[in-house]
């Protein structure tokens, strides 16, 4: 059987050749990110820094293994499912030569091992190509990881001789695992239904597709339903799903999709052209489903992750915005307070530094420690600068107060703190102060509670509220000589702007080569339709289309097929705003969202004119033979 698959590869490897990339790709990005993970996670702090410097670095460190934890996650995602959709299309593209080779006496079991070996073989080739391309994936990402200071300086990706052993087995994997379902239903069919399309072989929205797309939809539905009460982090991790399982629902769902749509597509009577695209966009529902498909994962995702991202940070900057009360803002090296005693015309001053800190949760086997962040507060003018958090009385002596990013810290509970090389012990939890959508420092502990030696090298901001009739240029001017200073809506412009930065960071290093890579999917999708269809655009000309008639065809319905797409997948991006709205509207009391319009536009843009070009080219190849020749050769 491995000997037939190999010829099946050499007499149709235009069929084959868009499985292999897929599968080269998709080891490629696995390959990279895996690669990068563990050489993130085995980093050990320089010598030469100090404690505090040291707990810096893990924090970069665990920061950049939760980032390309999650790209790792969503390549894993996309290698799955477009290697499997890619293979179970070049396998139903083909259900008439399995017919054929049912007749003439093979029976379920030899087509299914041929089917397995064509995806061995097919799996083996494109991770062979994938190793050499996932090394310059990983240069690249730790480039752009370099680049937008997710690592740190000076990172480099290490490495490992075993890598090959699992670059294979996913590639091989990920290729029988795509081609087993297909093979199965496949060999169900009998010869004489996938011959004239009746019975089984005719019917492509299955029991199964039915189940999956409404388990999905109903997943979506439930995560919209409870992503206000996760709070801050749980209800932003949950809104972003929400993209990905409806995305999942539409595709499973894509057949009777693609048939209602084609039935709503508006055609002149007297246009041919259309009329044909039309005819075949129905009769193709198969053909039409598989192409749509990565194109609906690939928006929905994009378009709902970016929109929860830009939506989730302007969230929190609204939030920071209303919360925080003062006219200048004072940026220094620590410690400062004492010097703005000496500045006159201040009616409040409130001085924080944020560093990190270990914190310690649980007891005995259940202890956990994370790197986070603690904030330096003065607890009585701490209320002043942020009139929402509450009161702050209790916080005194040895105590601490869950800060706005504790989302799992209470008040009562005991946490263990450590900043630099000084542990501060065991310390109750006496206050919290309301979460925040941007999350925020941890822990919040009173000024006198750290020696100032271990606050050395830390930094500190100070809102400063001026007196009533207060000159703000000689004030200013005062404050200058203590650090940099700017007005209240300036330091929330430039850090506002920051966070805006630091999130399309964020998606363009955990969505942009996925990105890419689903978008070759659909590439992929629409020259392995074109390539399996020479016989059909022979026959088409023969009945006295020209050339170019066919090439206006081919392109009406791959716009067709890319306009529901684009449709259900910005239903599927959708869904995240939904559940994005009601999030913040839980946590803040606004509602907030940011919809990427030119975000959206672009990829509609891009997404016509990609799919446009691939169906003219692959048209005009399919047709360059003569359609007598095309027909007599019965391809």
């Amino acid at each position: 059987m491995l000997h037939l698959s190999w010829s099946n590869f050499v007499e149709r490897w235009t069929l084959f050749i868009g499985a292999i990339v897929t599968v080269c790709l998709g080891v490629a990005l696995v390959q990279s990110s895996l690669l990068l993970l563990l050489t993130v996670a085995t980093l050990d702090a320089p010598s030469h820094l100090s404690a505090l410097g040291r707990m810096e670095f893990t924090e970069t460190k665990q920061v950049a293994v939760t980032l390309i934890a999650v790209t790792l996650a969503f390549s894993a995602f996309l290698a799955v499912f477009i290697i499997g959709s890619t293979f179970a299309f070049t396998v139903a593209e083909r259900r008439r030569d399995f017919a054929l080779l049912r007749l003439v006496g093979g029976d379920r079991r030899q087509l299914r091992r041929m089917l397995l070996g064509e995806a061995v073989l097919l799996g083996a080739i494109g991770a062979a190509v994938g190793i050499p391309v996932g090394v310059a994936v990983m240069s690249f990402q730790t480039w752009l990881l370099n680049r937008m200071r997710f690592v740190p300086v000076g990172f480099e990706g290490e490495w490992r001789g075993w890598i090959l052993a699992v670059s294979v087995s996913a590639g091989i994997g990920l290729a029988v695992a795509g081609v087993l379902l297909a093979a199965r239903r496949a060999s169900r069919v009998r010869p004489l239904e996938a011959l004239h399309e009746t019975g089984k072989a005719a019917h492509v929205m299955t029991r199964g597709r039915w189940i999956i797309g409404l388990l999905f939809a109903m997943g979506a539905g439930v995560l919209i339903g409870v992503s206000p009460a996760g709070g801050p982090a749980g209800g932003q991790a949950m809104a972003e799903v929400v993209s990905l399982c409806a995305a999942l629902a539409f595709t499973a769902m894509s057949p009777r999709l693609v048939t209602l749509f084609a039935r709503l597509l508006p055609v002149r009577s007297k246009a041919v052209i259309g009329t044909l695209a039309k005819a075949n966009l129905r009769d193709g529902v198969r053909r039409s489903a598989s192409t749509a498909a990565p194109l609906i994962v690939l928006v929905g995702l994009v378009l709902g992750q970016f929109g929860a991202l830009t939506s989730f940070a302007a969230s929190g900057q609204d939030q920071k915005r209303a919360g925080t009360v003062a006219d200048l803002v004072v940026e220094a090296n620590s410690p400062v307070s004492p010097r703005f005693a000496a500045v006159r015309g201040l009616a409040h001053v409130s001085t924080e530094i944020q560093v990190p800190v270990a914190v310690r949760t649980g007891n005995g086997e259940m202890a956990t420690t994370e790197i986070g962040r603690a904030l330096i507060v003065d607890p009585a003018a701490y209320p002043h600068a942020h009139p929402g958090s509450g009161s702050l009385d209790a916080l005194r002596g040895k105590a601490v107060a869950a800060g706005p990013g504790g989302d799992l810290i209470s008040r009562g509970d005991h946490v263990g703190a450590r900043i630099g090389d000084t542990d501060l012990g065991s310390l109750p939890v006496v206050a919290k102060v309301p979460e925040a959508m941007s999350g925020g420092a941890a822990l919040i502990l009173p000024s006198g509670l750290v020696p100032a030696s271990a606050l050395a090298d830390a930094t500190s901001q100070t809102f400063v509220t001026l007196s009533p009739g207060a000159d703000e240029q000689k004030i200013t001017q005062a404050l200058s000589r203590i650090g940099t200073v700017r007005g209240l809506d300036d330091w929330l412009d430039r850090d506002a702007a920051e966070s805006s930065a630091t999130s399309a960071d964020i998606f363009v290093v955990v969505m942009g080569l996925g990105g890419m890579y689903a978008l070759v999917g659909v590439i992929n999708a629409v020259v392995i339709a074109a390539a399996s269809r020479r016989s059909e655009f022979a026959a088409a000309r023969a009945t006295g289309l020209t050339r170019k008639q066919v090439g206006y065809m081919a392109l009406a319905e791959a716009w067709a097929v890319t306009a529901i797409g684009l449709v259900f997948g910005g239903l599927a991006a959708a869904g995240t705003y939904v559940a994005v709205v009601v999030t913040t509207a839980a946590v803040t009391g606004t509602a907030t969202l940011v919809v990427p319009w030119t975000l959206i536009l672009a990829i509609g843009a891009g997404a016509f004119l990609v799919t446009g070009a691939t169906s003219v080219l692959t048209s005009w190849w399919a047709t360059r033979p003569s359609p007598v020749t095309l027909l007599g050769a019965r391809e």
